[in-house]
């Protein structure tokens, strides 16, 4: 597996456990339909939580949240509608990024934005 494969898995590790141990359930991790995917699909408090995973050694080029952009908006909401139709949820959503900041050497900050975007109707 290549080096930023290793750092994606780490960093959506660190993202479940610590979604896990601010009371949230995990559906689903790496849930994917053809292209798309979805990174964590958790619940709480009876909304499911579509959660964005971005993981930096460092912020020397850009925020992490900075490479969630339109078009990955997009194809988020729409792997969000079909996990929910496949799963026959009917409830709140909600769209959240985590950022993972580190390395498994040294540890990590981790930057939970809750409710971090509204994606558009197509």
């Amino acid at each position: 597996m290549a080096e930023h494969n290793n750092m994606g898995y780490w960093g959506e590790q660190q993202a479940a456990s610590y979604l896990e141990a601010n009371g949230y359930g995990i559906m689903a991790r790496n849930w994917r339909l053809g292209h798309r995917d979805l990174d964590i699909v958790a619940h709480k408090d009876g909304t499911v939580v579509f959660v964005e995973v971005k993981t930096r050694r460092d912020n020397r080029y850009m925020e992490a949240e900075q490479a969630v952009d339109a078009r990955k908006i997009r194809s988020i909401a729409a792997a969000a509608g079909a996990f929910m139709q496949q799963h026959g949820i009917d409830a709140d959503a909600r769209f959240d990024i985590i950022t993972v900041t580190g390395a498994p050497s040294a540890g990590c900050t981790i930057n939970h934005i809750e409710d971090a975007f509204v994606p558009l109707p197509y």
